[in-house]
């Protein structure tokens, strides 16, 4: 699973997102910010299930159809009785098995292969019901869950964008460290440098994985891991909040709290507490932190992804 350097990190994205013409209508939906910006630092691989399911371009429309507590089915448009589930399902699951390699997918809203959520599903008569997540998400979740997965459109939101890159990261440190060499060891020193970064995300999650990796030498390490990696990108995925990068800031801040003098000190405070209130970003408190850091604090905190979670370049703490 190992890269070269430059390789970039691997992400699946909806092939209509990078400026192919594989949408029904042989058009496409180019995202600027995937190709101008996540391109720099991503290997973005384009995938259309869709097309990989023989439906052609131009093609006729399909949409979910069922009824509310259904899994929905995915039928033509005009065409009423052509059902291509089982096909996208398939295409899904082979998917998986061919790209286990990457650390996230972004996708494109409202479609009905491609859709994460509020994707609309009809009645049969052709009626609005309810909503559901496309298809090929569906598999994805159910044969992936891990799978870091967002849609381009809610990468707008500068909380949701800061969430789904810090998975990819993560997902990233995962693969190469921990996948790369399974092992016990591998595992602890893994949650060692994202216990922060945990905490920030759900201080629960970060209490019950650091009293499961207590008796994990108990366990095969292959369950060992598989647990531990599901229990982890689900807290992940709950995107933290003031309060909660407060508490983790506290925290962090403990540690330089025998070396800094008290001016020092309460500057630092004040810093969190600007945040907290909403006065500042994140990367205000972030950045005096690790400038302290660097200079008096022990290599254990200094390891700690939550401290540089993505390339700073990205910007992505000045805007949450």
């Amino acid at each position: 699973m190992q890269q070269p350097p430059n390789a970039g990190i691997p992400v699946g994205i909806s092939a209509c997102l990078t400026g192919e013409e594989v949408r029904y209508n042989g058009g496409h939906k180019r995202s600027r910010y995937c190709l101008q910006v996540l391109a720099e630092r991503f290997r973005l691989e384009p995938f259309c299930p869709e097309l990989a399911a023989g439906l052609g371009v131009p093609r006729e429309p399909i949409r979910l159809v069922g009824r509310l507590g259904e899994t929905p089915r995915v039928k033509g448009t005009v065409t009423t009785d052509m059902d291509v589930t089982d096909r996208l399902e398939e295409v899904g699951r082979r998917f998986v098995e061919a790209h286990r390699h990457l650390r996230g997918f972004i996708l494109m809203k409202g479609s009905p292969s491609c859709g994460l959520e509020r994707v609309k599903v009809y009645h049969e008569n052709g009626m609005p019901s309810h909503s559901d997540a496309g298809v090929f998400v569906r598999t994805l979740r159910a044969h992936f869950p891990e799978l870091p997965l967002e849609e381009e459109a809610r990468m707008n939101d500068p909380v949701l964008r800061e969430n789904f890159i810090t998975r990819i990261y993560a997902m990233d440190d995962w693969k190469r460290h921990v996948e790369a060499e399974p092992g016990l060891h591998a595992l602890l020193q893994f949650h060692s440098r994202q216990k922060f970064l945990l905490m920030a995300h759900r201080v629960e999650t970060y209490r019950e994985l650091g009293r499961y990796l207590a008796e994990a030498h108990r366990l095969p390490v292959e369950e060992a891991m598989a647990h531990y990696l599901r229990a982890f990108m689900e807290a992940l995925s709950r995107p933290a909040t003031r309060k909660s990068h407060t508490n983790a800031l506290m925290h962090v801040l403990g540690y330089l709290k025998q070396a800094l003098d008290g001016e020092t000190r309460r500057d630092l405070l004040a810093a969190v507490e600007e945040y907290r209130l909403a006065q500042v970003p994140l990367a205000v408190p972030m950045r005096l932190l690790n400038h302290y850091l660097q200079r008096h604090g022990s290599d254990y905190i200094r390891q700690q992804s939550y401290l540089d979670p993505h390339p700073y370049e990205l910007g992505l703490r000045n805007a949450i």
